[in-house]
C-alpha cells in the first residue's frame, strides 16, 4: 500500500481497479447535468452586481452626475451583504403557486431573476442625469433580487447534491460567476462604448434569460427543513452571541487587534476602488479602454495574484503573507494618484491596473486565509461569515463617502490618503506575532476565492 492507501503493482504505478474508479468517478460528475445548471445559475447570480456597482458608476459619471452622488450610490450594494437577514423567510416561505409547480427553491429563484431582468430592462428606460432617483431606485431593486437570488442558489445546490459533489458544484459556479462578471464588466461597456447605455443595460437584461433558462431546466428538489421556529433571541445567540464567545476565549483580548487588523485590512482597496472607474472616466479615457484594461486584462491579472497569495501562504508562512499583502495593497492606490496627475495615459493605466489587482488579489487570498485560521470546528461557518462582514461592512460604510473625499481633496490627495492606510495595517501585522498564544497555522490550507480588486 502507498502513503495514501492506493494498492500499487511492482512498478509503483497504481492498480487497475484504482484508476478505472477515479475515471468512472470523473465521467459521473462530467455527466452530472447539475454541473450545468450551476454553470448556468453561476452566470445569473454573477451577472447584476457590477451592473449596480463599478458598471453602474461608469454611466453615471459618463452622464456628469457628481462623484459624491456616485459614492453614495454604492451602499445598494450593502444588500449583498446583509442578505443573511432576510435569509430565514426565503428559507420557510412557499410562493403561491409558483412553489407548486416549481419546489420552494425554483420558485424563488424564478422570481428573484425575473425582478433582475425588470429592474435592468427598466433602468435601461431611464436617464441618470435627469432622473438619477429613478436609477436609485431600480438599482435598489435590482441589488435586493440578485441577493434573494443569491440565496437560494446556496440553497439549492446544498439541496441537490450530496457532500463529495459540492466541491465540483461550486468550481461549475465560479466558473459561470466569472464569466458574468467579464459579461457585466466589459460587455456592458463595449455596448455602451458602440451604441450607448440604454441597448448596454438592455442587453444585459436578455442575458438575464439563460439563468431564467437554467432554472426551469434545473431539477426540482425537495427544500431541507431549517427546523422549529425558536425565536430571536435563540437566533441571535446561536448567530451572533455563542461564535463570538469562542473567539473570546481562545483569543482572550488579543481578539481587539485581530478585529482591528480584519477591519481595516482591505479598507484602502474597498474604498478606493469605488471610485476608480470615476477616475477612469474623469482621465478622458473611453469605454473601450476601460473594458478592455480594466475588465479583460485586469481580472487575468487577478486571477494571477489569488494564485500567487495561495503559493506565497504555503511557502513563507501564513503571518508573512498577510504583511506583504496588507502593504502591497495599500501602496497599489499610490498608482491611482500617479495617474491622476498624469491624465490620460494608457501604458501608465496598465501599469496601475496590473499593480493594483496583482496586490489587491494576493492580499484577499492571504487575509481569507488568516480569517479561516481563526475559526473551530464547532462555529466555523457562522464565525467565518462574522469575520466576513466585519471586513466588508466598514468599507461600505466609509466608502460610500468617498465621493465627497474625491470632490473636497482631489483624486490624487484621495488616492493618497487610502494609501496611508496601509501604516496601521503594517503595524497590526507586525503586531500580531507579539500576541500571546499566536502561533503560525500550518501552512497548505487552501484559500478561499477572493474577487479581484477592481471589480
Amino acid at each position: 500500500m502507498t502513503a495514501a492507501g492506493k494498492t500499487t503493482s511492482g512498478t509503483g504505478r497504481p492498480a487497475a481497479g484504482w484508476v478505472a474508479r477515479t475515471r468512472a468517478t470523473l465521467r459521473d460528475v462530467a455527466a452530472d447535468r447539475r454541473m450545468a445548471m450551476m454553470l448556468v445559475l453561476g452566470f445569473g447570480a454573477g451577472l447584476p452586481i457590477l451592473l449596480v456597482f463599478a458598471t453602474l458608476s461608469a454611466w453615471l459619471r459618463s452622464a456628469g452626475i457628481e462623484r459624491s452622488s456616485i459614492g453614495l450610490l454604492s451602499y445598494v450594494s450593502l444588500a449583498y451583504t446583509l442578505k443573511f437577514l432576510w435569509a430565514p423567510v426565503i428559507d420557510r416561505l412557499d410562493l403561491p403557486v409558483l412553489s407548486r409547480l416549481l419546489g420552494r427553491r425554483r420558485a424563488w429563484m424564478l422570481l428573484s431573476q425575473i425582478a433582475v431582468a425588470a429592474g435592468l430592462i427598466a433602468m435601461s428606460r431611464g436617464d441618470p442625469a435627469t432622473s438619477l432617483g429613478y436609477t436609485v431606485a431600480c438599482a435598489l431593486v435590482i441589488a435586493f433580487a440578485s441577493a434573494t437570488q443569491d440565496i437560494v442558489v446556496d440553497g439549492w445546490r446544498i439541496d441537490s447534491a450530496p457532500t463529495e459533489r459540492q466541491g465540483m458544484m461550486l468550481a461549475s459556479y465560479q466558473l459561470g460567476y466569472s464569466l458574468a462578471r467579464i459579461c457585466a464588466g466589459a460587455g456592458a461597456l463595449f455596448v455602451a462604448d458602440a451604441f450607448g447605455w440604454a441597448p448596454a443595460y438592455g442587453a444585459m437584461a436578455l442575458l438575464m434569460l439563460v439563468a431564467l433558462g437554467g432554472t426551469l431546466a434545473a431539477p426540482k428538489v425537495q427544500a431541507r427543513d431549517p427546523g422549529p421556529r425558536r425565536g430571536w433571541r435563540h437566533a441571535l445567540r446561536e448567530a451572533v452571541v455563542e461564535p463570538f464567545a469562542d473567539l473570546v476565549a481562545r483569543k482572550g483580548t488579543g481578539l481587539v487587534l485581530i478585529l482591528a487588523l480584519i477591519t481595516v485590512y482591505r479598507l484602502p482597496d474597498i474604498v478606493s476602488g469605488i471610485m476608480a472607474n470615476p477616475l477612469y472616466i474623469d482621465m478622458q479615457f473611453t469605454l473601450s479602454e476601460i473594458a478592455t484594461v480594466s475588465k479583460v486584462y485586469g481580472v487575468w491579472i487577478g486571477i494571477a495574484g489569488a494564485f500567487a497569495g495561495g503559493i506565497a501562504v504555503s511557502r513563507l508562512g501564513l503571518y508573512p503573507a498577510l504583511l506583504i499583502g496588507g502593504i502591497a495593497a495599500s501602496a497599489s492606490n499610490l498608482m491611482f494618484a500617479w495617474l491622476a496627475l498624469a491624465g490620460h495615459d494608457l501604458p501608465l493605466l496598465v501599469a496601475s491596473i496590473s499593480i493594483d489587482n496583482f496586490a489587491g488579489a494576493f492580499a484577499g487570498t492571504a487575509l481569507i486565509a488568516y480569517m479561516s485560521s481563526l475559526t473551530s470546528p464547532a462555529f466555523a461557518a457562522t464565525q467565518y461569515a462574522l469575520l466576513s462582514s466585519l471586513y466588508a461592512l466598514p468599507g461600505k460604510f466609509v466608502g460610500g463617502l468617498s465621493g465627497f473625499a474625491v470632490e473636497s481633496l482631489g483624486y490624487p490627495v484621495f488616492f493618497v490618503m487610502t494609501a496611508a492606510v496601509g501604516i496601521p495595517v503594517t503595524l497590526l501585522c507586525l503586531g500580531l506575532r507579539l500576541l500571546p498564544g499566536e502561533t503560525e497555522p500550518a501552512p497548505g490550507a487552501e484559500p478561499a476565492q477572493d474577487l479581484p480588486a477592481r471589480a
